[in-house]
Order: C-alpha cells, then sequence, then structure tokens
C-alpha cells in the first residue's frame, strides 16, 4: 500500500468534516504537522492517527433464532422519500457472519453492547435462563456492554451469576458434564449502586487497548430502571443518574491517562422517522431524535466522545451537540439483533483522543443472505433439541397473524391498541374472573410485556396457523404471576391517565385492556387530559369513581410498575397462575385446527387525533 493510501482513511476523513473550516487546504494547515503522513488509517497502526473501527448492538433479548412477523423487519428509506419494508432480518447466525465480515481489514476493532442482552428472551434462551445467549455473545466477541433494565429480570443474583458463571441455583446444571462459564465480557453497571456501601454492584468501566491505543468504556442503564422491573429482585440496590455518573466516571478515565471514552447508555429516543437509515440530523446536528437521550446527550461532558444507546428499540446515527455545542455521534441499532452500527474514531495517539471531527457512523441491517456462522448454528441447535420436548408442544390455532405494533413517529395512533394485547388482556381476565380465581371484571396489561406477534407462518414443521409453546413463550416471556385486586373507580381513571402523564407523559405507556372495557384517549391534548374521563365504561356502563372493581393484571403492574404508582394502592391482592399459564390455556380453549382463533378487533380505545 502506497503512502497516499496510507493516509487516506483517518486524514482525508478529518479533511471532509472540517464543516467550520473554510477550505480544505485551511484544513490542513490546520492538522498538526506531518498528521496525514503518518495515518494509522487502512490498517498502519503505528502512525499518529488510528482508526478504531467500533461495532454496536442493543436490546438482543436472547434472540438466537431469526426473529419472526414485525420482529424480523425493518422499514428501509428511499432517495425519493418512500419507504419499503425489509423482511427477513436478524438472527445470531446472521449477526455473527456480518460482525466477523466487518471486522476484516479492520486491525483495531472493538465490539461493544447497550444492555438488555438478556431478557425478554424466546424460548431456546429463556427456558435456560439466557444461559445460551450469554454463550453466544462470547462467540460473536462482544468486548464489553452495559446493563439494561432486562439484565435485572431475574434479580441481581442472576445477574451475577451470568457474570460470573455457575449452574443455576435451583435447575442446576442444564447439559450433562457442563458448567456454564458465565460472560468472557464485563457487563458494566456504573450508575447501580449497594444503597450501604455506595459501591457499584458490577464493574463501572472497562479500558479497551491494543498497541497503546486506549478506549474507556462507561456502562450505565437508565435511571428508572428501578420502575420497570420486579422489585424484589433489585432490593438493596440504588439506580443513579445517567449523567452526573457518565461524567463521574469520564473524570476517573481521564485521571488514569484515558482521554478517548465512550459511554454505553441504556437509554435512547425517537427519531422522527422509522426508517433504520432516517437522516436525524436534518435540518441540523440531531434535529430529527427527540426522548430522553437528547437531554441526556447535550449534559454529559465533552470527555465522552461517543454515546451508544439502547432501550426505545429505535434505529438512529445521529450527532447531537455536547455540552460546548460540539457534535458528537449519537447511535442505536434497534433491536433483536437486526442491525448493527459501525462507528469509526479516529484516534490520535499524540493527544490520546478521539479526533471527534473524524467520527463517522451507520447502522448496517443484518441479512440472511450470507453464509449462517456454523459455531453459532450448533450453539441454537443443541439447546433447541434440548427444548424441543416443551417448545414444540401446540397449544393453539390462529387463523392469521395477530400483530403487536409499535409506535410509530409518524401517526400517534399506531401502537396504542394492539391487537394481540388484546388477546393477552382477554385471556388474563377469563384466567381470572371465576370467583375461586379472583372474580375479576376486568383486565389491564402493560404494552411492554408483549414481546413477540404471533406469526401464522409456521416457525418449524408445525404447519402454518399453529401456535407452538415455545411461540407462545416468545410473545410472554416472563412468566409474571397474575393478581386480582381491588380498586376504586377513581384509582382506574388514575390509572389511564398515568398511561400518558408523569413518569410517562413524554414517551405514553398505554395499558391494553379486556373485552368490554372502554374509553376515549383525545391526542389533540396533553398529560392526564388526553384521557376523556366520562367516556370510561366497562360493558357500556361509566365508571363510578366511589364503587370497587376487581381488576386482573400482573405483579409487576400491581407493583407500581411502568410508572403506574397508583396501582401500588390495590387491596385484597389474590395471586392466581402465571400470565404465559393463562394465555395457552386461552389459546387452546378457543381455538382448534378446524376452528382457528382469528385476531380481535381494536375497538376499545377511541382515538381522537
Amino acid at each position: 500500500m502506497s503512502t497516499n493510501r496510507k493516509k487516506s482513511t483517518a486524514a482525508r476523513r478529518i479533511l471532509a468534516a472540517g464543516a467550520g473550516i473554510a477550505t480544505v487546504g485551511a484544513l490542513v494547515a490546520a492538522l498538526p504537522a506531518g498528521a496525514a503522513q503518518t495515518s494509522g488509517g487502512g490498517g498502519y497502526g503505528q502512525g499518529r492517527y488510528v482508526d478504531v473501527q467500533l461495532l454496536s448492538f442493543n436490546d438482543l433479548h436472547g434472540n438466537l433464532e431469526p426473529p419472526t412477523g414485525s420482529s424480523g423487519r425493518l422499514t428501509q428509506l428511499n432517495p425519493d422519500g418512500t419507504t419499503k419494508t425489509v423482511e427477513g432480518v436478524g438472527g445470531a447466525e446472521y449477526l455473527a457472519t456480518h460482525l466477523r465480515q466487518a471486522r476484516q481489514g479492520h486491525p483495531y476493532s472493538v465490539t461493544a453492547a447497550a444492555g438488555d442482552m438478556i431478557g425478554a428472551s424466546p424460548l431456546v434462551s429463556g427456558l435456560f435462563h439466557d444461559e445460551p445467549t450469554v454463550e453466544a455473545l462470547n462467540k460473536l466477541k462482544l468486548d464489553v456492554s452495559s446493563v439494561g433494565n432486562h439484565e435485572f429480570d431475574e434479580g441481581a443474583r442472576e445477574l451475577a451469576r451470568m457474570q460470573n458463571g455457575g449452574c443455576h441455583p435451583v435447575e442446576g446444571c442444564f447439559e450433562e458434564g457442563k458448567t456454564f462459564q458465565g460472560a468472557n465480557f464485563p457487563y458494566l453497571a456504573a450508575n447501580v449502586t449497594d444503597e450501604k456501601s455506595g459501591r457499584p454492584m458490577l464493574d463501572p468501566y472497562f479500558v479497551w487497548e491494543r498497541d497503546g491505543v486506549k478506549i474507556g468504556f462507561i456502562g450505565v442503564t437508565l435511571e428508572g430502571t428501578a420502575n420497570i422491573v420486579s422489585a424484589e429482585g433489585i432490593k438493596g440496590l440504588k439506580f443513579g443518574d445517567e449523567v452526573e455518573t457518565i461524567n463521574k466516571y469520564a473524570k476517573i478515565l481521564e485521571r488514569k491517562g484515558v482521554k478517548s471514552i465512550v459511554a454505553l447508555l441504556h437509554e435512547g429516543g425517537m427519531p422522527a422517522s422509522g426508517a433504520y437509515n432516517y437522516d436525524c440530523d436534518t435540518p441540523g446536528a440531531g434535529a430529527g431524535i427527540s426522548g430522553p437521550i437528547v437531554d441526556i446527550a447535550k449534559n454529559v461532558t465533552p470527555q465522552v466522545d461517543a454515546l451508544v444507546t439502547g432501550h426505545t428499540h429505535q434505529a438512529y446515527a445521529c450527532t447531537i451537540p455536547d455540552p460546548s455545542g460540539k457534535p458528537r455521534t449519537v447511535t442505536s441499532a434497534a433491536s433483536f439483533g437486526r442491525l448493527y452500527t459501525d462507528t469509526t474514531l479516529t484516534y490520535d495517539r499524540r493527544s490520546k483522543d478521539i479526533v471527534r471531527t473524524a467520527v463517522a457512523s451507520a447502522n448496517h441491517v443484518v441479512t440472511r443472505d450470507v453464509a449462517p456462522a456454523k459455531d453459532m448454528t450448533d450453539l441454537i441447535g443443541r439447546f433447541k433439541a434440548l427444548a424441543a420436548p416443551i417448545s414444540n408442544r401446540p397449544v393453539g390455532h390462529i387463523s392469521a397473524s395477530i400483530e403487536n405494533p409499535l409506535p410509530d413517529p409518524k401517526d400517534p395512533a399506531v401502537g396504542i391498541e394492539r391487537p394481540l394485547g388484546n388477546l393477552i388482556a382477554d385471556a388474563q381476565l377469563e384466567g381470572m374472573a371465576p370467583a375461586d380465581k379472583g372474580g375479576a371484571q376486568l383486565a389491564l396489561m402493560n404494552p411492554g410485556g408483549v414481546r413477540a406477534p404471533l406469526t401464522y407462518a409456521q416457525s418449524g414443521g408445525e404447519g402454518d396457523g399453529v401456535v407452538t409453546y415455545g411461540e407462545a413463550y416468545t410473545v410472554q416471556p416472563f412468566t409474571n404471576m397474575m393478581t386480582a385486586v381491588d380498586l376504586t373507580g377513581a384509582q382506574l381513571i388514575t390509572a389511564l391517565q398515568q398511561q400518558v402523564s408523569g413518569a410517562n407523559q413524554a414517551a405514553p405507556k398505554i395499558l391494553q385492556v379486556s373485552k368490554g372495557f372502554t374509553y376515549t384517549l383525545d391526542l389533540t391534548k396533553t398529560g392526564a387530559d388526553r384521557i376523556v374521563v366520562d367516556s370510561v365504561k366497562l360493558n357500556g356502563e361509566a365508571i363510578d369513581p366511589s364503587k370497587t372493581y376487581r381488576v386482573a393484571m400482573n405483579e409487576f403492574l400491581a407493583g407500581g410498575g411502568d410508572g403506574f404508582a397508583v396501582l401500588k394502592d390495590h387491596k385484597n391482592k389474590l395471586v392466581g397462575a402465571s400470565d404465559l399459564d393463562l394465555f395457552t390455556a386461552y389459546l387452546g380453549a378457543h381455538s382448534s385446527a378446524t376452528t382457528p382463533l382469528a385476531p380481535p378487533a381494536t375497538d376499545r380505545i377511541t382515538i381522537v387525533k
């Protein structure tokens, strides 16, 4: 490779990115003497400038097998402004191949994740407490990950086992002669501390180093994690402010001589378009994205050179200004292994820092037109064989796919009432309605607990329209215990208002409701006023604020999860079967091969927009 080619990668991108300098010549003059001639780009790592490839992804949620239905699709923005659906994306076998291909020709490559690698996982991973996913991430050569809220689904002790290894404390080892080895990569939890000692429960940061190039990673989960996981599993833990924590450890890393810093943050934003390749820097830096990540990014110290984010399951590669007004890369790779982000960080050996104007980033689709990685295929096959007797059992039949549409930034009405959410709420009401089961009159289901669609097309050899236990498990993987509780009509109305106010005002969480419970949501208004109070009815009769109602909900909601604080004030709780048991029982009772279940109508919430 010639000297001119050697300088092309890092130095040329520095030239191209000099938006505030009038000419290329001026920028060359502004560079340190000899910078272009000693670039480390293109695989030469001993010059002043070195291109470090940062590959990242987030919110895998144990999706080892290719996700199906809407979970296996992406929206692509065409040059003419139209969009098209990209079908058949994701799957650990293909993610592994794409990452391995992306690393080729990049001697300085680090792979990082922004949390929710495990939790809410399909059966092939969830049945084995996500040991298969951690083993898969080891094979993917993941270098570091922050924790997300779902890493706490089974509690802090189980998360520690994911890190350190060892067989499950109750179920033991899943494969004869094999002990779970734990994660080869560090899980970072800088803002998750012991309430008494104040010390992080896991490492707060990690320093990646190669040939003298050092990049520090600080990992945090969202401060509100305690509101969206089971309280029992996180007793004694405190979840701190994301900005304060990142800024604290950035100073510590600087004192240790690490000046290039990336924050791995399990919190995110909502781009104005759901297309994975939408330019969220239109018309200006970060102008096309909203949500919590915007304020966080604007307040995280300029010492941090890039933020890899997650949680919202959105795709973006934006440049949100830091507190000094300088653009800084902020990325997210959707969810379920459908995308990965490739970011080039140009490292200056002299300053030991990232040349911020040279940062380039883009999301790439994990297509299935590449050869699947054999080691990943073998791993999935091992656990599928162990799970098969349970996973392949038919539990019901459907006449068409029953979807779980997520919110659409372009249309606020999309994803409010979901066919699958209605089906699950109906199943919960039926299971908890008998007098000896709780006497429930209505059911409320948290939208985040519905994890995947029910797809009509067969996933194996079961036949189209057949719902297997494994597919039902993928929809309802938490196995939350169901409860029936007393709530007043006034509390019910407050719960509806809390969907769109308080903690949920910026990102509403619309409860899925059982048949017979109806109301109007007015999107032309703001906050609690969006709930038209006199429209709230049960079986056609207006809700009486002073009357007591029996309401079915899972333990997560009954504990005030997802910002529904009023639900904690229930009385006369009766605990029933798990949500998954009620779901599979309902499918079995209401469908057969000759009379499959049709998708329920979405006519319970009237939307004004």
